[in-house]
């Protein structure tokens, strides 16, 4: 664990102390352990069990148990954890027993979406089936599913933020919405085990920074940093109008946590900033960042591909999290700044890093 993410991970238990009680004596299994979302989990959950002493046990579904050995060392052996090696569509039902299923399988990859999007939904609705057939027969008590933004669609406009029952979704007759299709059924897949009696939550992911974040993979963010990294330019592809928003990767795992714990079951939550920010401003917010944080580099140029087109409209992916607010008490507790600069200097010290 690098000293960054050690800082956010204390902050972290500091702020969530009543939380972790809910997890004593708890056995997790969890699914997409290795990812962004898990890594940031098992960071929390593990940390968490050593502070409070829990005395609760995770066992991990990866695909490849040397790799995630090797990748985070840390993790895979902390004495808590248990990996297992499987495909989330298929694996064979671990012994033991299990109280509560994280189910996070299924990768944002937009190379998997556009080139076998069959395999991308399939990854999700059946990954999410097989999931909830072994919490079923184990008889867990809770279920979280992590589902993402993309289930609403392209956002109007003038919607300024999604909430939860927003009504539109995606085209289902477009093969690159395999992976929002795929995230909508397997929210139905959920709701079916709530009605029957699973307690399960959904937490709707938007868009997030900060340690473990690719830098190299299609999320604008990522390839910004990764570019003032380089020492610039921070090249923007389009013309730098759409508005995201971006929730730090510590609070994603407290958010995460509570809706598991939480959460109404049958619910969804969204999970994610509501400040708005163009991709523009983005961009000269991580030049920013990178020039106060390492002076003597100068501040890295911004180019933008193409300009705006007069009086066109604004594309949006913008959360409304005022459920979460209400319900949970969860709200963002990293700015966004601040989570540019955590997550440059983390990046700074990964060897991949020509400034490292």
């Amino acid at each position: 664990m690098t000293d960054i993410i050690a800082a956010d991970i204390r902050r972290l238990l500091d702020r969530t102390q009543a939380l972790w009680p809910d997890l004593r004596a708890a056995s997790i299994f969890l699914t997409g352990g290795t990812g962004f979302y898990g890594t940031w989990l098992l960071e929390a959950l593990l940390a968490a069990n050593r502070e409070f002493s829990l005395g609760c046990r995770v066992t991990l579904l990866t695909r490849d148990k040397a790799r995630f050995a090797a990748r985070a060392p840390h993790l895979a052996g902390d004495a808590a954890v248990r990996l297992v090696a499987g495909d989330v569509r298929s694996f064979a039902f671990p012994e033991g027993p299990v109280t509560h299923v994280i189910h996070g399988a299924t990768q944002a990859s937009a190379a998997l979406n556009e080139t076998t999007p069959q395999e991308m939904f399939d990854v999700c609705v059946e990954g999410t089936r097989r999931t909830l057939d072994f919490a079923r027969e184990r008889g867990a008590a809770r279920f979280l599913l992590t589902s993402s933004g993309a289930v609403y669609g392209r956002q109007p406009p003038d919607v300024a933020q999604l909430p939860e029952e927003f009504p539109g979704g995606p085209d289902p007759l477009d093969a690159r919405n395999a992976y929002a299709e795929g995230k909508r059924a397997a929210e139905m897949l959920c709701c079916l085990a709530a009605r029957a009696g699973l307690a399960t939550t959904i937490a709707r992911g938007f868009a997030f920074v900060g340690p473990h974040l690719p830098l190299d993979a299609h999320f604008a963010i990522g390839n910004f940093l990764r570019d003032a990294l380089d020492g610039g330019p921070i090249r923007i592809g389009g013309d730098g109008t759409p508005l995201r928003s971006y929730l730090y990767a510590a609070d994603l795992a407290e958010w995460l946590v509570t809706i598991l714990l939480r959460g109404t079951a049958g619910r969804a939550y969204n999970v994610g900033s509501d400040e708005a920010v163009s991709i523009r401003d983005l961009a000269e917010r991580v030049a920013d960042v990178a020039a106060a944080e390492w002076p003597d580099r100068g501040r890295p140029r911004v180019t933008v591909a193409r300009q705006p087109v007069l009086d066109a409209a604004v594309e949006r992916y913008v959360p409304c999290c005022r459920r979460a607010r209400g319900e949970l008490r969860l709200a963002p507790a990293t700015g966004l700044d601040d989570a540019i600069r955590r997550t440059l200097i983390w990046g700074s010290r990964q060897p991949r890093c020509p400034t490292a």
